[in-house]
């Protein structure tokens, strides 16, 4: 999966980091004067050292000013001019470290920068701004630039480079130039080139020059703000390096924010967190981009906003260790200083499409146990509102954890609506005692009537419309190509010819191995009653061509993979949809690919934060009757990926048949949650569709809108906007101009951001006002003066529209049909087992590690207790062979026997195999194999048949004499005992080694006592019959387990029974005939042949003659 990271894009960057890259990157011809000529001043700043680094701040005047993300300095008083050093430390004493006020923010000044003071005249500055919008890229100029410059929308030229459109010097001059003077107009001309260039190659979003000054020295950029464009860091990276990005002034940077962007980082989830009022007493963790945004709202609308105390979300199924971090964080915050109201916590969502809600809540639920006194010390009571996968399991355990720890926890499902806790946590409304419970996941798939056949009927007409009738005239598909454009009262709008852009006809391609989406999409398809499955194939590029498969109903049927899009576009000419969950780094190229085959006519991106520049250009490729979505539904026809959520959310949210209500948002996880609401209040969704929140997204919300004002199945409109952009000023065009005459139901959110006193990027890329009118109360009023129903808060929204659905109703333009059960579908395996409603015995079982948590275990010790305890290589043996942490003495043991077991020269039979299979062009595990498949009783296999026959013989009693002629009469050899080579003359220095180690730390040697007793009387008969290193490890080993008090003696006998000590010999000789491979590759040594004269050919005599 891609990283589902919502795409926060404009990101404000420090005026330093602004010029670090304009002076490193910028291609002119243009003289650009003080390159690089900057000092940063903060606290901890010496001044003599600074000097030395930067000897221009002896010798020039100087210019300092706050580098803080601060507008209009000059005019706050907030520059000092033309200073020399000294007085640069004296402008900064009554300013560092103190609080300012800036319009409503107040902060503290911490960072500052010093310039070169660079005298000019007034009408040597100008001003230059550049930004992006849907359409392209804006450069602004004015040839009156600096502190008085003004309203620079209304006085300054405008010149509109589209997207992938080049800019020149030409149109510069003849667009922006016309009031400079003409020794000017070049230099300008080039620079704003150059300038530009820039900002498209680095990615920015925003870039200001006020005042930039020309002299006839070259090019001064004074002032500058600007913005990058985040999501473009994978392509940017090498150029932007690492980026700091500041918080607004009047917001600190925690150190909790901090910790959680690095969770964030390192995780496949989203975790988000700003803390706007650390003293707050109304804390939020909440579940989804888009849902965060409506709790933060609705806390303002209830009066909530000097309490508010963060704002942030986690979502895209984070792990319960990462809940349970992101958790105690937000809690450990929040008992930091009581309040005396007590504080509330608010844990909200909307209903997730596949995040298990028990899973994650199991996370929340250990940072509470962690937590429950602090809680109960500052008095926070919890409220609790979430839907979902399992969502009912969640809601018990989060109610136990209530009961158990005496904290009060209100807990309420998809019953209760998203934001009404709020109105609970703050007083405005009562908490109900005993909540509806809903029914558990599994009742929703549970097949009641018994029968597993599918009915034959499929309704695929609007719940409330006569099915005969719209099936008479199915609407026909839009021809590929045709422009389609439809002029109403002189404001144009974009109409398709094909008023739905889904059918229970259409098919699909799935770029990317998203077996669960495509199964839920194919579950869908079969509770619609659709007569084939909606996906015909996918495309992986990382493997050949192969079938997958997959449930159709109670069947298992054969989806085709295809490696290129060419062979799956070719082989399926019917397809007409592309659902692309490619990461950030492919999903560019292959949507582009996509739009070459004119079948295509919508393409839906999932989980995938696209650089806003690479969004626009797929928006100009795109042709007029293609759609660009994140996600959308046509119940009893077609559903994108995971929307609408697993199959009991699309049974209670009755997405199987069509109502009346078709919606669009920018948000896909609220989807999910107008589902909901309109399935309570009205028959229910025609279609939904979720356009994405990004600042350019490839489709708009008129696009939606119109189509379904044309769509007769259709008879209300919901749209669920924003803050940030003006499509919803269109919708408002549309109703007065009465092109959209059908009851439109409107919501902006993010009404919450004009109350705060420092700018909050929410969690979508587009949810940031630039101008006023782009603020969601702007817009929320504009759309209620236009005449559409706009409700007072989210809170109100279910309400709006059940007001309008009835009055619909009443008026007879709505007739409500009798309900028709779905067909069922078995649950899967996998899930039901997740849900705990079946049980199997497990294939394998394991003791000794466990990979499934946020850290590798072994034995019952995580992986960073391994290095912390610094065990070495002998402990982690002990903890993965005996599931015992062993003492010291007794992994230096372990080492030492694979040092001295690790190799004996290319003679032995394992090496001398491995080196044959190396120098025959084998592997190295192929070489490796070979040798080791030697080892055996009569090859390094004797530590076992040593330390069993040493062992047995010494607890029977035996004397060593009675063993050695007991052996003798029964005719075996003594495993452990001879040598080839050593003997009590030439004695092995590594059993030499091993036995004052052993001696020195082991309690007690008891066998090995025995053994060498034992190699007394076989050395006086043989002086090379010694206790051999194999026999030596053997019997020490014995002793080890019997003595170190970490087993009980059948514990010990059990391990060497198994073939434990072999296991030494084996590991340890590993490293040896690993070398021997890899001497033999780096020499180069050819094919082995073992010569003639080495062999002595014995054949019978009538075959020699």
């Amino acid at each position: 999966w891609a990283k589902n990271k919502a795409a926060m894009s404009a990101k404000a960057i420090s005026e330093q980091t602004g010029k670090e890259f304009l002076y490193k990157y910028i291609c002119t011809s243009a003289a650009v004067q003080n390159r690089f000529r900057y000092a940063n001043v903060t606290t901890e700043t010496d001044f003599d050292r600074l000097a030395q680094e930067h000897p221009w701040l002896l010798t020039e005047r100087l210019v300092v000013k706050p580098d803080q993300l601060i507008k209009r300095r000059g005019k706050l008083g907030l520059v000092g001019v033309n200073l020399d050093l000294n007085g640069v430390r004296e402008w900064l004493k009554p300013r560092l470290m103190k609080e300012t006020m800036v319009g409503k923010a107040k902060g503290i000044l911490k960072n500052f920068l010093i310039e070169p003071f660079v005298p000019h005249k007034q009408e040597e500055e100008f001003y230059v701004c550049i930004y992006a919008t849907r359409e392209g890229d804006y450069v602004l100029f004015h040839h009156e630039g600096g502190v008085d410059v003004g309203d620079v929308d209304a006085k300054a030229k405008k010149l509109l480079i589209g997207v992938d459109e080049k800019i020149s010097e030409d149109s510069v001059k003849k667009e922006l130039l016309t009031h400079v003077p003409n020794d000017k107009k070049a230099v300008l001309a080039n620079f704003i080139v150059g300038l530009f260039n820039l900002y498209e190659d680095l990615f920015f979003t925003y870039l200001e020059i006020n005042p930039l000054v020309v002299t006839k020295d070259g090019i001064y950029v004074l002032d500058m703000a600007a913005k990058i464009d985040a999501t473009a860091d994978y392509i940017c990276k090498a150029k932007w390096g690492d980026v700091e990005f500041p918080p607004p002034f009047g917001r600190e940077a925690y150190p909790e924010e901090a910790y959680i962007a690095d969770l964030d980082a390192k995780s496949g989830a989203s975790l988000k967190l700003t803390l706007l009022n650390p003293r707050g007493r109304i804390w939020t963790m909440v579940a989804g981009g888009g849902a965060s945004v409506v709790y933060s709202d609705t806390i303002c609308d209830l009066g909530g906003v000097n309490e508010l105390a963060n704002y942030g979300e986690y979502s895209g199924a984070p792990s319960e260790q990462q809940t349970y971090d992101y958790a105690k964080t937000i809690l450990s915050l929040m008992t930091r200083e009581k309040h005396p109201d007590g504080k509330v916590l608010i844990i909200g969502g909307s209903i997730a499409n596949f995040t298990n809600v028990a899973a994650t809540f199991k996370g929340i639920v250990r940072a509470i146990r962690d937590y429950q006194v602090p809680l109960k010390e500052h008095e926070v009571t919890i409220f609790v509102r979430r839907g979902g996968p399992n969502y009912q399991e969640g809601l018990r355990v989060m109610g136990e954890v209530g009961k158990t720890t005496g904290i009060p926890i209100h807990v309420f499902g998809t019953e209760t609506h998203m934001t009404a806790i709020v109105g609970m946590a703050l007083g405005h409304r009562p908490i109900p005692n005993q909540p509806p419970v809903a029914a558990h996941t599994a009742n929703f798939l549970l097949n009641s009537s018994g029968s597993t056949s599918t009915p034959v009927s499929s309704r695929t007409a609007s719940f409330s419309e006569n099915r005969a009738r719209v099936e008479a005239s199915p609407a026909k598909k839009a021809k590929s190509g045709a422009p389609i454009v439809s002029v109403c009262n002189s404001f144009p709008f974009r109409v398709a010819k094909a008023t739905t852009l889904f059918s229970k006809h259409t098919k699909s391609i799935v770029w990317g191995m998203q077996t669960r989406a495509v199964q839920g999409m194919l579950d869908f398809d079969y509770v619609c009653s659709r007569d084939e499955p909606s996906v015909a194939a996918m495309v992986y590029p990382f493997t050949g061509d192969h079938k997958q498969k997959f449930y159709w109903g109670h069947k298992e049927i054969l989806l085709p993979v295809y490696k290129n899009m060419s062979d799956a576009m070719k082989k399926h000419p019917d397809v007409d949809v592309l659902i692309n969950f490619a990461s950030l780094r492919s999903a560019f190229d292959s949507t582009m690919e996509t739009m070459q085959y004119p079948q295509v006519n919508a393409t839906i991106w999932k989980f995938t934060p696209l650089p806003s520049s690479l969004r626009a250009s797929l928006k100009v490729s795109q042709s007029l009757d293609q759609q660009l979505l994140v996600g959308g539904i046509k119940p009893g026809c077609f559903k994108i990926g995971n929307t609408g959520g697993m199959l009991d959310n699309i049974l209670a949210s009755k997405l199987y048949r069509p109502g009346s209500v078709a919606y669009v948002s920018r948000s896909g996880g609220m989807s999910n949650e107008l589902n909901n609401i309109i399935s309570r209040t009205t028959d229910g969704v025609f279609e939904g569709v979720a356009i994405g929140g990004d600042r350019y997204p490839g489709s708009v919300f008129t696009d939606h809108v119109l189509r379904y004002q044309d769509t007769p199945g259709v008879k209300m409109i919901v749209v669920l906007g924003e803050i940030g952009g003006t499509e919803e000023y269109k919708i408002c065009q549309a109703i007065k101009q009465g092109r959209i005459t059908k009851p439109v139901v409107c919501w902006c959110i993010g009404t919450c951001a004009t109350m705060f006193s420092s700018e909050v990027q929410f969690g979508h890329a587009g949810a940031c006002a630039n101008q006023a009118s782009e603020t969601a109360v702007a817009k929320n009023q504009a759309l209620k003066d236009a005449g559409a129903y706009v409700p007072k808060s989210f809170d109100e929204l279910g309400e709006i529209i059940k007001s309008v659905y009835d009055d619909l109703v009443a008026k007879g333009v709505i007739q409500p049909a009798e309900e028709v059960p779905p067909p069922t579908v078995p649950m899967d395996y996998s899930w039901a087992r997740e849900l705990g409603l079946i049980r199997k015995p497990a294939s394998f079982m394991t003791s000794i590690c466990d990979e499934r948590g946020q850290e590798l275990i072994y034995a019952g010790m995580p992986i960073t207790e391994v290095f912390k305890s610094e065990i070495g290589l002998g402990g982690t043996l002990g903890l993965l062979w005996f599931q015992r942490r062993l003492p010291r003495y007794a992994c230096q043991f372990i080492e030492m026997c694979l040092m001295v077991t690790a190799d004996h020269g290319p003679a032995v039979s394992g090496a001398h195999n491995t080196i044959v299979c190396a120098r025959a062009g084998k592997d190295l595990i192929s070489s490796l194999t070979s040798g080791l498949l030697t080892i055996g009783d009569r090859f390094g296999g004797a530590l076992d048949a040593a330390a069993k026959q040493f062992s047995k013989a010494f607890d029977s009693g035996m004397l060593p004499m009675e063993f050695v002629n007991k052996m003798k009469k029964d005719g075996k050899l003594i495993m452990g005992i001879g040598h080839r080579v050593k003997s009590i003359n030439n004695p092995d220095m590594r059993v030499q080694i091993l036995k004052d180690f052993v001696k020195q730390h082991f309690p007690s040697t008891q066998l090995l006592d025995y053994a060498l007793d034992v190699e007394k009387i076989t050395t006086s008969k043989k002086p090379n019959l010694i206790l051999n290193v194999d026999g030596f490890i053997g019997v020490a080993f014995v002793d080890l387990l019997r003595t170190c008090g970490g087993f009980t003696r059948d514990e010990a006998d059990e391990f060497v029974e198994i073939g434990a000590l072999n296991g030494i010999f084996v590991l340890g000789r590993s490293m040896g005939f690993i070398g021997h491979y890899l001497d033999q590759k780096r020499l180069k040594q050819g094919l082995y042949r073992h010569p003639w004269d080495d062999i002595s050919y014995v054949l019978p005599e009538h075959m020699s003659m």
